[in-house]
């Protein structure tokens, strides 16, 4: 019988190292994408050997991408995972923000330390608002969370608890110490985001070959055959919805750190449209998928800046074609392989570990060689017989 160190059972087994591994790369050759990636963070390097005038420029959009980045992934879980259709995201990330911004203006409260209260604010926001409408499907829950994200900012317009500064929204927002150095510069905040993009990264991939990931895409596919399995799909839904939202809100103190000014505006229904695009057009479900969405949804738009008349309608149009010849995204997520255990291994009886395992692979296979098996007839034990004739 197969130990559980060889089977990969244990947590310290031999196959964690791979898998670590696997989600390094990203299917990629390891050394390959450890190049990629040093070459992508050294970017702000680059631009200031090279003297790029435009360098601030470039950063400030890669700043950009990484937040919708982060944005985009956590309503993948939602949205490509669990298979729930939220127009509603831009409600969670304004949460975050505005808890950074009134804790950080008004209570004095660093910046750093506010992201995990901005993540508890958006989910438990989150946990109050899905709770009632979590048995919705399809198109209901869709124009419901239509309606969130439009009463969030509303409210916020109005000045709520006279504390979100209505309109104008909240100035003076301090920027963020880590370790006694101040995060300021362009390329000072390429860092901070993109290390969050990669922890998210990291963490939504574990997430997705959890046993709660699979229940996930099990209710996606079929939520009456999950239910009928004993999965809680309600139970898992809103534990998505929370998850998603959590991270919404971490991306909202990010984004609050970086602008120093946050308004309504920042907030309204066309963010969470943005959003939205971004998980479709990757590729519902691939984390791969929406880091290269997150790139060309808010990249390719700045890059042909020069045609600002036609940009919009030529971004439509290759969007009206990738829904019509790619429907499933550019970069579809690929189901999941599980590897079985021979058949033979359902009748091998324990044996002396000096035996080879020819005898019980014969006892199914008797002289036919592992292509022709003999008919099965009952034998001792109710174990299939293995004699080819009487």
């Amino acid at each position: 019988m197969r130990s559980r160190e060889n089977s990969g059972g244990g947590f310290f087994s031999g196959r964690l190292p791979e898998r670590v591994r696997r989600t390094l790369s990203g299917g990629l050759p390891l050394p390959l994408t450890l190049l990629c990636a040093a070459l992508f963070f050294a970017l702000p390097l680059i631009f200031k050997i090279t003297g790029l005038a435009t360098a601030r420029y470039w950063l400030d959009l890669l700043n950009t991408v990484g937040l919708y980045a982060i944005l985009a992934l956590s309503l993948n879980v939602i949205l490509g995972h669990a298979g729930m259709f939220n127009m509603g995201h831009a409600a969670f990330f304004a949460v975050g923000a505005y808890t950074t911004a009134v804790l950080n203006t008004l209570c004095g409260f660093g910046v750093f330390l506010t992201l995990p209260l901005a993540g508890a604010a958006a989910g438990l926001f989150a946990y109050v608002v899905a709770r009632p409408i979590i048995h919705l499907r399809g198109d209901y829950l869709l124009i419901v969370t239509i309606g969130i994200v439009e009463i969030i900012r509303i409210a916020l317009v109005n000045d709520i608890f006279g504390v979100t500064g209505g309109p104008n929204g909240i100035v003076g927002i301090s920027r963020p110490i880590l370790f006694g150095y101040r995060v300021s510069r362009p390329h000072q905040f390429f860092y901070l985001i993109w290390f969050f993009v990669a922890l998210t990264y990291i963490l939504f991939h574990f997430l997705e070959r959890s046993r709660f990931g699979r229940a996930l895409k099990f209710i996606k596919e079929d939520t009456v055959a999950a239910e009928g399995i004993g999965v809680d799909a309600s139970r898992y839904k809103l534990m998505a919805f929370v998850i998603g939202a959590v991270f919404a809100g971490f991306a909202g103190t990010l984004y609050s750190a970086k602008m120093g000014t946050i308004s309504p505006d920042s907030f309204n229904f066309a963010e969470s449209v943005i959003l939205f695009t971004i998980v479709i057009l990757g590729g519902s479900g691939s984390q791969k998928g929406v880091l290269l969405g997150a790139f060309l949804v808010m990249g390719l738009p700045e890059v042909f800046r020069g045609f600002e008349n036609y940009r919009l309608l030529i971004f439509g149009a290759a969007l009206v074609v990738m829904m019509i010849f790619r429907p499933q995204g550019l970069i579809p997520p690929v189901p999941a392989r599980y590897v079985l255990p021979p058949p033979w291994d359902a009748y091998q009886e324990p044996q002396d570990p000096s035996e080879g395992e020819g005898e019980a692979r014969g006892a199914l296979f008797p002289e036919g060689g592992a292509g022709e098996a003999a008919p099965a007839s009952a034998g001792e034990g109710g174990r299939p017989s293995g004699g080819g004739g009487e």
